[in-house]
């Protein structure tokens, strides 16, 4: 990786991180906490008369877009990054996060203006995917560049568990909102609360981040006039096509470890092993607490031991994990505390994968690399995972382990894969 000087990690390094982390982590929070409302959200932007199911399914479709929407708004936002800069997107995506964020606080139900509601609910929610398209991989690349080369791990392992602690944060916020206030009081308005509060702590991430400085890579390249020309796209997919397969076969360890043993577990141990809805929801939190632990202690390990090592290593660690605790609760459901924690701390091995991806693409196209392979990547897996653990679901009990450990073997080959990379 091209770093214009070598040096230790500095306090203005530890500054950038921490504002990054900060940032994102309040990104996160406004992207995921729809979900924790999407009851609530049925029930007041879509006609009174329609079936449960079908407001259930149309409220979720609108969540879903702002999946959809990752893959071009990473795309057009990484276009300008390699172009003109990596502040000036890292700023952009938040403030494209916030002020739909807020919006959505303040926007009127259907009961004011009708079928208008869900149109500019599907129109704000599209805004944020492609916020949250261009902040993940354009975070990895900014905080990446700003440290030391050995220092690139704890980087992107801090960064990622600022995002997490935003799906922690929103959690928490919708847990206490529901506690607070009875049903039909968050039904006359207690639900705009995290919204606006989202979108507002979103403008002060932006007023923050207006402190970072551009990244020392990139005004490296901007002084020797090697910003790359054209579109960056074209020579990442003309000239770096195995480093876009690898980042994407590591993008499905991503999506495995967050998806199926942080988002469905809760969901999935409630209807295999009975445990009740509180319990899972209490150990939930202690796994996304600790893969949050995990994400930092991976990191240092990636640039203590080698990113290919860990993320071997720590792939075959999560599949063991993972299935340590559906076995494990299959006996003893009261140790889901322990248990659950234990495989969110492995879950941490994500926090090496934007590493690895760091490390694949030249520095001129980085941002367009990373965002293409992951954004595409995570359009995909993310959506399919889900239905994939349920449909398998139905005949293999295990599938929840079968699915993760199939993805932690991808991910090891791709790990080992990447070796054969030319160095970036």
């Amino acid at each position: 990786m091209t770093d214009p000087a070598p040096r230790t990690l500095a306090r203005r390094d530890v500054r950038t991180l921490l504002l990054a982390a900060l940032g994102g982590a309040l990104e996160f929070y406004d992207f995921i906490i729809f979900v924790f409302f999407a009851a609530t959200i049925a029930e007041l932007f879509f006609p009174p008369d329609l079936p449960e199911w079908l407001r259930q399914l149309q409220t979720f479709g609108i969540f879903a877009a702002g999946y959809l929407a990752r893959p071009l708004g990473g795309i057009v936002m990484a276009h300008f990054g390699d172009r003109v800069g990596r502040k000036r997107m890292f700023m952009l995506s938040v403030l494209l996060m916030a002020v739909p964020t807020l919006l959505m606080g303040l926007l009127p139900t259907y009961a004011s203006i009708g079928i208008a509601a869900p149109l500019l609910l599907l129109v704000l929610r599209l805004l944020q995917g492609a916020a949250v398209g261009g902040e993940v991989p354009g975070a990895w690349v900014f905080v990446a560049e700003h440290v030391p080369p050995s220092r690139v791990g704890l980087a992107c392992g801090t960064l990622t568990a600022g995002l997490t602690l935003g799906i922690l944060i929103g959690s928490l916020v919708a847990s206490g909102i529901k506690s607070a206030w009875s049903h039909q009081a968050v039904l006359d308005g207690a639900w705009r609360i995290p919204f606006v509060l989202g979108g507002v702590f979103g403008l002060l991430a932006v007023w923050l981040r207006r402190f970072l400085h551009e990244t020392p890579v990139f005004e490296a390249l901007r002084e020797r006039r090697a910003l790359v020309e054209g579109l960056p796209l074209r020579q990442v997919l003309g000239g770096h096509r195995q480093a876009v397969a690898v980042s994407m076969l590591l993008t499905w360890l991503l999506t495995a470890g967050i998806v199926v043993v942080i988002l469905m577990t809760p969901t999935l141990v409630q209807n295999l092993f009975a445990i009740p809805a509180a319990v899972a929801a209490r150990a939930n939190s202690a796994a996304t607490l600790a893969l949050c632990a995990g994400c930092i202690v991976y990191g240092l390990a990636a640039d203590r031991f080698g990113v290919r090592r860990v993320l071997v290593i720590g792939a075959a660690v999560l599949a063991g994990a993972t299935a340590v605790l559906y076995l494990g609760l299959r006996s003893a459901p009261h140790q889901i505390m322990g248990l659950y924690a234990a495989a969110g701390f492995c879950v941490g091995v994500v926090g090496v994968v934007p590493t690895a991806m760091v490390q694949a693409f030249p520095a001129a196209i980085r941002y367009s690399g990373i965002s293409f392979a992951y954004n595409v990547a995570y359009a995909i897996s993310g959506g399919l995972t889900p239905l994939a653990v349920a449909f398998w679901l139905r005949s293999e009990p295990n599938a929840a382990v079968y699915y993760v450990a199939a993805a932690c073997a991808v991910g090891a080959a791709a790990a080992g894969w990447r070796r054969r990379l030319k160095p970036a």
